[in-house]
């Protein structure tokens, strides 16, 4: 299934995405579900909406925290002249950070140097405390396409990472959650990113060097994993910098393509409530 969050205007909603790739009765549609199917048990409501007249969301807006791998790949650690680490390098990012498809990147005005990390992003679907490797799969609701945006000179300056990789906006999220994949089918798929139109990334997440499994019990070990807390694994090679006006694409096979816009630093974010990701003024919700 591919769980979608969307508006026609009105307050989010969920539903179950059908494409025209399908082969089914209701190709490009949205059926429309009672609620969230992460926090509580749904129902389909017979209510049909077309994609082309919804706006699709962030799939999920964690109600916790976004947990990130560094240096996953060994490529993009070599790329940067950083050692591959001996275990996973985590940190947080707010749910403040998520944005969805279609909505800006904005770096703040204190920036010079925003890039784009394409990743495979893990949704969980239970409380999950000390989860062991071959257990995971239990605690996954499913997977998205994510990137994580970064201030590449903040990183390097602060000896920190709060600010370059927790910005409002830092955190593109979608286009939708798909849920039927195994841990083993998620782990071996082709990821590329490219920003107008030119292939920037091109790697697999067969690639990583710690495995979805082994982060899910790694992260679930120091901290406890709430249902719709979002990991993500890490990058390929082949990040790189973006500009204002320009447009990020991150394709996942089998999952979808997340493609967000790139605004000018400094733009004013209004803030996220519970039911929306961050937007800027004067963007309609």
């Amino acid at each position: 299934m591919r769980v979608a969050r969307f508006s026609t205007g009105d307050a989010p909603r969920y539903g179950l995405v059908e494409l025209a790739r399908d082969n089914g009765e209701h190709p490009d549609t949205i059926a429309v579900l009672t609620g969230d199917p992460i926090a509580m048990p749904v129902q389909l409501t017979g209510e049909r909406v077309g994609l082309d007249v919804a706006r699709l969301l962030a799939p999920v807006i964690p109600r916790s925290k976004v947990i990130a791998v560094g240096r996953n790949y060994a490529d993009h650690a070599k790329e940067l002249g950083n050692e591959v680490p001996k275990t996973p390098l985590t940190f947080f990012k707010p749910n403040t950070a998520v944005i969805g498809p279609g909505d800006q990147i904005i770096a703040p005005a204190a920036s010079k140097e925003l890039h784009f990390e394409g990743e495979l992003a893990v949704v969980i679907g239970r409380i999950a405390s000390q989860v062991p490797a071959e257990r995971a799969q239990e605690v996954i609701f499913g997977y998205t396409v994510g990137n994580d945006a970064t201030l590449r000179d903040l990183q390097k300056s602060d000896g920190q990472w709060a600010r370059a990789k927790g910005f409002d906006t830092s955190c593109p999220l979608g286009p939708w959650i798909v849920t039927h994949f195994t841990i083993e089918e998620a782990g071996e798929l082709a990821l590329n990113s490219s920003v107008d139109g030119q292939q920037r990334q091109s790697g697999n997440t067969s690639d990583m060097i710690f495995p979805i499994a082994q982060l899910v019990e790694y992260i679930s070990s120091y901290t406890t994993l709430l249902p719709g807390d979002v990991i993500l694994t890490g990058t390929p090679a082949g990040v790189g910098e973006l500009r204002p006006g320009q447009e990020v694409s991150v394709h996942i096979e089998g999952i979808g393509t997340l493609t967000n816009p790139v605004g000018e630093p400094g733009t004013p974010v209004v803030s996220a409530s519970a039911d929306e990701a961050p937007r800027t003024e004067g963007e309609q919700a």
